[in-house]
């Protein structure tokens, strides 16, 4: 990004700061124009018809090269409100109009002295068309994605009905909360699992010295309802006790060991948007695999 007023993108390199090309342009006093009302009405017809689209509007030429109304807006659309506002009063504007300037009569030299075809260059560009090229492609695909999600709503595929959640929440209308420990391997679990049975108090000391979870998860209660959470765990806290320590269970994260800590019932009001979410991925489930079905899947561990 070009910092208008402090003039960055590494051009203090190469240039002096811009607070002097603003001092410049302060003194730089703009022409008087003719009043309108001198102008005759033919004469501004034939003015207004001979101009071009106004971004296409040449603002500055520098040697054989043209900056544009259109490549200046684009410009000034990268910064940030600050640096806008500066660039949007007359000083500002112009300042602005002379750190392109300058950027181009460095790209001119750059030519001229041959830079444009060393192998540094060449280089930096053919890896930065590989990585546009992976960027677009991965764009294609995200839009694809959008399309197909968007197309299977509208066609009713993951469509949720009133009747659908209230038959949900009738079966499902609690929440839970649990805590848990996540350790790497069976042995440990173990052990940690027997401490726990026999102390619970000492949870916050085990966890600290055997858990693998994330450092930000750790000490965290988690709270869901049926639907919302690994369904191993969930199958546990639902036939515990609050209170209880259980595991351990085995998942793609390692070895669970987990203490229901509260449980409430929810309102038909309170659930539904969570109970909506949740049939919508079951439905999105269903899809996936009938499409798995159809197509061969082969994962490779």
């Amino acid at each position: 990004m070009i910092c208008v007023k402090c003039y960055s993108m590494n051009m203090k390199k190469f240039f002096p700061l811009l607070a002097l090309t603003i001092l410049l342009a302060a003194c730089d006093k703009p022409q008087a124009s003719a009043p309108a009302a001198e102008m005759d009405l033919e004469t501004a017809s034939v003015q207004a018809a001979a101009e071009p689209a106004e971004q296409d509007i040449v603002v500055a030429k520098v040697g054989p090269e043209q900056i544009t109304r259109r490549q200046l807006d684009q410009r000034l659309e990268v910064l940030d409100k600050d640096d806008q506002d500066f660039a949007a009063t007359p000083m500002g504007r112009r300042s602005f109009i002379q750190v392109l300037v300058r950027e181009k009569l460095a790209e001119l030299d750059a030519k001229a002295k041959g830079l444009d075809k060393s192998d540094v260059y060449l280089s930096d560009l053919e890896d930065k068309r590989a990585e546009l090229k992976e960027l677009y492609q991965q764009y294609a695909q995200q839009v694809l994605d959008h399309m197909w999600e968007d197309y299977n709503y509208e066609s009713g595929l993951l469509a949720v009905t009133d009747e659908e959640i209230a038959a949900y929440h009738k079966k499902y209308p609690y929440e839970m909360t649990i805590k848990q420990i996540i350790i790497d391997d069976p042995q440990t679990a173990e052990v940690v699992l027997r401490a726990l049975k026999n102390n619970k108090n000492r949870w916050k000391e085990l966890e600290r010295q055997y858990s693998v979870a994330p450092e930000r998860s750790r000490g965290k209660s988690l709270s869901f309802i049926p639907g919302e959470f690994i369904p191993e765990l969930e199958v546990i806290a639902a036939n515990s006790s609050t209170g209880s320590v259980q595991g351990f269970v085995k998942t793609s994260q390692g070895f669970h060991i987990i203490m229901k800590t509260n449980e409430r019932r929810l309102s038909l009001k309170d659930a539904s948007d969570r109970v909506r979410t949740i049939l919508e991925n079951q439905k999105l489930d269903n899809v996936f695999n009938a499409l798995q079905n159809k197509y061969e899947v082969i994962i490779y561990d």
